[in-house]
């Protein structure tokens, strides 16, 4: 049973969450608890309400996972847009300002693009989206070993040291292991590959 509600599309998982089923929860929460953490701290810059963030986000997630629909993004796009919602409320509400803009959007940061313009054109929204798509896609299939060091190392912003401590690897395998994802990458993503990898 584990196996099979591991193997469902984040979809199907927020879908099952909702009717009630904490274990569909608790997966998501495994799979994006580091990413939703890391933008959640790039916000408020500050450890314990960035935690905080990332609880609520779960939760409104759960509370809110019947009104997810896929056909208008991916499900870690619509949970970063919440995470980005409670942590310029909470910002606001300490009346305190983001560290970073707090224009930065979701997508972008999933993307590891940055969005330099304040106001981006729908022409633009759709091309970044239709990028972390196509990077989400790229890294997925990556071998486990390689996707793991690379998404420490991006969306952790980990050493190769610390990743090679982290894992309990030697550093030599962590390097080697993060050069041949990323060029594997940079083959997959074609003409994008040289440019963000």
């Amino acid at each position: 049973m584990e196996t099979s509600l591991i193997e469902l599309s984040d979809a199907e998982l927020i879908g099952r969450a909702a009717e009630g089923d904490a274990h569909a929860l608790e997966i998501l929460y495994d799979r994006y608890s580091s990413v939703v953490l890391s933008f959640a701290f790039r916000l408020v810059a500050d450890r314990q309400v960035a935690e905080e963030v990332l609880q609520e986000a779960f939760f409104r997630a759960w509370q809110q996972g019947k009104a997810f629909n896929a056909g208008r993004g991916t499900f870690v796009t619509w949970l970063l847009s919440i995470t980005h919602n409670l942590a310029i409320d909470e910002i606001r509400r300490r009346r305190r300002r983001p560290q970073k803009a707090d224009s930065e959007e979701p997508a972008a940061f999933l993307a590891t693009v940055a969005d330099s313009s304040t106001g981006a054109n729908v022409e633009d929204e759709a091309w970044l989206g239709a990028l972390r798509d196509t990077i989400a896609e790229a890294l997925r299939e990556l071998p486990t070993a390689q996707r793991e060091a690379i998404e420490l190392a991006y969306y952790q912003g980990l050493t190769q040291r610390e990743i090679a401590d982290r894992l309990g690897e030697p550093l030599g395998t962590v390097k080697t292991r993060m050069r041949l994802g990323l060029q594997k990458l940079r083959d997959s993503l074609g003409g994008h590959g040289q440019e963000l990898v």
